[in-house]
């Protein structure tokens, strides 16, 4: 393992599932679905689990990114790759490994940043400029966790589920049997899943008991499930959207993928959500008579992009909440619209 690590906040004794999972492999086999957008890799041929050392790390990963996933192999970590069917990967390699692994995976999609973790950071550095998703070369982990968190952020932002409907879907003639047939599924599931949400009432004690249940089995770190339980009614459905726990990529990649069951325990959240902001619309309304821009930076897959371009004149449909700014540039991002 590269590099001397700082001590934890968090003691090892509590190096636990309860703060993420930690699946070590040469060869992973396939996982489960995702809770977040994204998991962390961690390649390294002298990773030993047993020790002190690697265990501060793992802590320290994990209270950045829920899901680490161990390799002690180039190919291991490849292999995990290949076998990944959704989601983002932040890859950590040691310098040992990284120039070999980075030239195989830096032109994967699904890698979206790539850490070089060693001990000697000037015999790395010349050779990981080259390479665009190298986000730098570290000699400590905590810098690494820092900027985890950020990229996380970015990459829940850039996770948000659109649908692209074609002009003549969304014209006078859309009643016609074969426009209907060219709706994007993904936009016909997530209105009826918006319909049928909106008329649920159910208690928000019993929808929160299912939830903390489901997060148990997901491994939701147990702190969060308790700052939710206890402060739920304290705060508001926008400020808990706003917060910086499980809430936001749990929401986020259950609409992404479409995860019924997901998006039927964090129904509540949704409609209470979707309520305020209804009601601050209706208070907001009278100050706001004339129309105005809003700005949003998007992050978009060449895919994405090709579909939005065909679209011209058409529908975008975003099946989630969406925060955007009157100001043009991504760091002020401060209003929500509806779902």
């Amino acid at each position: 393992m590269g590099g001397t690590n700082p001590k934890p906040t968090i003691p090892v004794s509590t190096a636990s599932s309860a703060l993420g999972r930690t699946t070590t492999s040469g060869a992973t086999q396939s996982r489960r679905r995702m809770t977040q957008n994204y998991l962390v890799i961690w390649v390294d041929g002298n990773i030993d689990e047993n020790t002190e050392d690697c265990q501060n790390t793992l802590v320290q990963l994990r209270a950045a990114v829920r899901e680490v996933n161990v390799c002690t192999t180039p190919e291991g970590c490849i292999d995990f790759l290949n076998k990944m069917d959704e989601g983002k990967a932040f890859v950590i390699s040691s310098g040992a490994l990284g120039q070999s692994l980075v030239n195989d995976i830096h032109g994967m999609p699904k890698v979206d940043a790539i850490y070089i973790f060693c001990g000697n950071k000037a015999r790395h550095e010349p050779w990981a400029k080259d390479w665009p998703k190298i986000r730098g070369v570290f000699t400590s982990i905590k810098p690494i966790c820092e900027s985890l968190k950020k990229v996380a952020r970015e990459c829940d932002h850039d996770s948000i589920p659109m649908s692209f409907v074609p002009k003549r879907c969304t014209s006078d003639a859309a009643s016609d049997e074969q426009n209907r047939n060219q709706l994007p599924p993904t936009y016909m599931y997530s209105v009826i899943f918006k319909d049928i949400v909106l008329e649920i009432n159910d208690d928000d004690a019993k929808s929160i008991r299912a939830l903390e249940i489901y997060c148990i089995k997901k491994e939701i770190p147990e702190a969060e499930i308790n700052d939710l339980k206890r402060r739920y009614h304290q705060k508001s459905p926008v400020w808990w959207y706003t917060c910086e726990i499980f809430l936001y990529g749990m929401l986020n990649c259950g609409l992404r993928s479409l995860d019924m069951e997901a998006m039927s325990k964090l129904g509540f959240f949704i409609r209470s959500l979707h309520l305020q902001l209804k009601q601050l619309h209706q208070e907001q309304l009278a100050n706001f008579r004339k129309p105005f821009t809003v700005y949003r930076g998007q992050g978009m897959t060449k895919e994405d992009f090709q579909n939005l371009l065909d679209s011209k004149g058409g529908l975008l449909s975003f099946n989630n909440f969406l925060s955007t700014s009157k100001k043009s540039f991504i760091n002020h991002a401060t209003f929500l619209t509806a779902y």
